[in-house]
């Protein structure tokens, strides 16, 4: 086994979180695969091992479509916690095939292209008018009066949500995710509990309501998906809904913050993208790459495999970290540096393989929409006060991010 990790890599201290780059780059330059005691994981640092990984069988996201708990060396979860994996593991990210292809499958049938690229008016009529009120307002937080309310309307949009309820979905949205965290406590563990029990009653309730009234809705086209005698299950759309919604939002409100975030600090290129709206989807890749919302991924080992002369063993689990592969210098010239005009952009912030993110259409669009509102109608944008970080790892992003408009 190889020796623990250096202290530098240290995902609980404060100084770590506001910048972890340079302890990825003294990870990645310490070898391929490093054992990390604190999480039991083996971290892995490089934008290829990371990259190939994702796409290797010999790993999955789950490992009981082939083991036991006890087969594999695992305790099972406690059972006052069964509601949230009941909920979290029958969600395609945490599947593997041919459960995961299924569903996946299915799920592809009613969140099309198209579906995606019909939504494109409203998105960017409600990223305009949500920059307008902020514009109105002299300013304000730009993460909860334009970041955050985009992609929730958006997805509730897509699901059917009536406006009325949808003020319930972020906070239970935001409770679910504790739960991946590093080492999550048991307080983190009783909120994802009753968020999962509410969330999930909420949409049988509602899922029963579009049984008799359908719509063009895509919780409409879960139900009518098929595929011969394949259909979702109940539990199937419930968990791809709560799925959708806590992925299909979480990215997007971080990356804009991040991303805006970044661009204050680089005024450089805030500069250059204010000269040249046609940056905006080249800035909406680099942004993502330079401060990855997501920035770790875990898979456990179902066969033992080597990497770099170490064998992983079947049983153990592996974080790949996206945050250092977006950083890697073998892949990206300058990567600490912020570049809006980046050519070769190979960032893995949607992950890769049979997990790729089958919202990243969607996300692209929404954070393009508000990027070009912002550029648009508050052209003088600045900061107010030096946000905070979220005391998060794995979801890395900010508290708020208060701006101004002159």
């Amino acid at each position: 086994m190889a020796p623990a990790s250096p202290l530098a890599f240290d995902p609980w201290d404060p100084g770590f979180l506001a910048d972890p780059y340079p302890a990825y780059a003294e990870l990645r330059a310490l070898g391929r695969v490093r054992y990390f005691e604190p999480t039991n994981q083996w971290l892995v640092a490089h934008h290829a091992d990371v990259s190939t990984l994702l796409r290797d069988r010999r790993l999955g996201r789950t490992y009981q479509h082939r083991f036991t708990h006890e087969e594999f060396g695992r305790s099972a979860p406690p059972p006052e916690h069964e509601p949230f994996h009941t909920l979290n593991d029958h969600g395609m990210l945490d599947l593997e095939p041919p459960d995961h292809t299924r569903i996946r499958r299915l799920v592809s049938k009613a969140f099309t292209p198209r579906t995606v690229e019909r939504l494109k008016p409203y998105v960017e009529g409600l990223a305009g008018e949500l920059v307008a009120r902020l514009v109105e307002a002299g300013g304000g937080d730009l993460l909860a009066d334009v970041a955050e309310p985009l992609p929730v309307a958006v997805i509730a949009e897509m699901l059917g949500v009536p406006e009325a309820d949808r003020a319930q979905l972020r906070p239970w949205s935001a409770d679910i995710c504790g739960m991946y965290e590093l080492s999550p406590s048991e307080a983190t563990a009783k909120s994802a509990v009753r968020a999962s029990v509410e969330f999930s009653e909420y949409l049988r309730d509602l899922i029963a309501h579009r049984r008799e009234n359908p719509g063009d809705d895509l919780i409409s086209g879960l139900i009518a998906a098929h595929d011969e005698d394949d259909r979702l299950t109940e539990q199937e759309m419930i968990s791809t809904c709560v799925l959708l919604l806590n992925a299909g939002h979480e990215a997007t409100v971080n990356a804009t913050v991040n991303g805006w975030w970044a661009l204050f600090r680089n005024p450089d290129q805030l500069a250059a993208l204010r000269a040249d709206h046609s940056l905006v989807p080249a800035a909406v890749e680099e942004l993502m790459r330079y401060d990855t919302p997501l920035q770790l991924f875990e898979r456990w080992v179902l066969d033992d495999i080597e990497i770099d002369g170490t064998t992983v063993p079947r049983g153990a689990e592996i974080a790949m970290l996206f945050g250092s592969a977006n950083h890697d210098p073998a892949v990206f010239a300058a990567p600490e540096k912020l570049d809006l005009t980046r050519q070769e952009n190979p960032h893995i912030s949607f992950s890769a393989g049979i997990h790729y993110c089958i919202g990243a259409p969607l996300a692209r669009i929404e954070l393009a929409a508000s990027m070009t509102a912002l550029l648009e109608k508050a052209p003088t944008l600045s900061l107010a006060t030096e946000p905070e970080r979220k005391p998060n790892f794995v979801i890395r992003g900010l508290e708020g991010l208060q701006v101004e408009v002159a």
